[in-house]
C-alpha cells in the first residue's frame, strides 16, 4: 500500500472502528442519551447547535494556539538555559518539576481572581502554562546530551556559542523538540477548556459543554468532546506536518 495512503486509510478506519464499537456498547447496555450518549445521538446535536460550534470552535482554537505558541517560545528559552548551563540545569528542573506537579485546575481560579474580566488573557495564560514543560525539558535534555567531541572541534575552530548552537545544538534537538511539542498539543487544549469551564465566560468549547451540563444536554454534552478531540488531532497533524519539514531527517525507514 501507497504510505501517504496508508497513514491517511489506517487512522480513518481506527476512528470509524472506535464509533461502531461505541454505538455497539451503548446499544447492548441499552443506556438512554440521559446517560450516555451515542454516536448517532451527536450527529442531530451538531445540527442543531453548527453555528455554537463554528463560533465558540473558533474561540478555544486561537486562544489555544496563541498559549502553545509562547509555550514554544518560553520554553524553548528555558530549555536552552538549562541545557547550556549545568548550574541553572540544577537550578531550574525542581522548580519546573514543582510548578508541573500543582494541579491546574486549582491554579484556575487563583488567575481568574488575579485578572478579574480579563477572559482572552487568563485562557491563554491557562494553556501556556500547562503546555511549556514538556518543551523546556526536551530542549533541555537535548542541547544537554551535545557530544562534546563536537564543541571542542567547532569551538578550535574559532566557532562562537551561537554558531555551535545553530548549526549543531539546534538540528539536533529537533527530533525531541517536536516529540514533545506533539504532547504540548493536548496539553494546552486542555488549559484552555479548563479556563472555559471552571471559571465560565460565555465563551469557547468549554462554555459550551458547561451549558450542556446546566440544561442536561448529554448529546451536546458530547459532541462537545467530538468537537475538542478533532481541534486536538488537526493541531496534532500540523505538528507532523511540520516535523517532516523540519526535523524529517530522524525519521527511520520503514522496514
Amino acid at each position: 500500500m501507497n504510505p501517504t495512503l496508508q497513514k491517511i486509510l489506517v487512522p480513518t478506519a481506527a476512528i470509524v472502528i472506535f464509533l461502531v464499537v461505541w454505538e455497539f456498547i451503548v446499544w447492548a447496555a441499552g443506556w438512554p442519551n440521559y446517560k450516555m450518549a451515542s454516536p448517532s445521538d451527536l450527529l442531530p446535536a451538531f445540527s442543531k447547535h453548527w453555528s455554537l460550534f463554528l463560533t465558540m470552535g473558533w474561540q478555544t482554537l486561537w486562544r489555544t494556539v496563541v498559549g502553545l505558541i509562547i509555550a514554544v517560545i518560553f520554553g524553548t528559552g528555558v530549555g536552552m538555559i538549562m541545557g547550556f548551563s549545568r548550574l541553572m540545569r540544577d537550578a531550574l528542573y525542581p522548580l519546573l518539576v514543582g510548578f508541573n506537579a500543582i494541579p491546574k485546575a486549582t491554579v484556575v481560579p487563583i488567575v481568574a481572581l488575579m485578572f478579574v474580566g480579563a477572559h482572552d488573557f487568563n485562557t491563554v495564560l491557562i494553556a501556556f502554562m500547562i503546555s511549556f514543560f514538556p518543551i523546556a525539558v526536551s530542549v533541555s535534555i537535548g542541547l544537554s546530551t551535545l557530544e562534546p567531541e563536537y564543541r571542542d572541534i567547532l569551538r578550535s575552530l574559532g566557532a562562537s556559542q551561537s554558531t555551535i548552537f545553530w548549526k549543531i545544538a539546534l538540528p539536533k534537538t529537533l527530533p525531541e523538540f517536536f516529540g514533545a511539542l506533539k504532547v504540548a498539543v493536548t496539553l494546552a487544549f486542555i488549559g484552555t477548556n479548563l479556563m472555559e469551564i471552571v471559571s465560565p465566560h460565555g465563551r469557547g468549547l468549554g462554555a459550551l459543554f458547561d451549558s450542556g451540563k446546566t440544561n442536561s444536554d448529554y448529546p451536546l454534552m458530547f459532541a462537545v468532546l467530538i468537537a475538542l478531540a478533532a481541534l486536538g488531532i488537526v493541531l496534532y497533524y500540523i505538528v507532523v506536518a511540520l516535523e517532516k519539514v523540519f526535523a524529517g531527517w530522524a525519521e527511520r525507514p520503514q522496514q
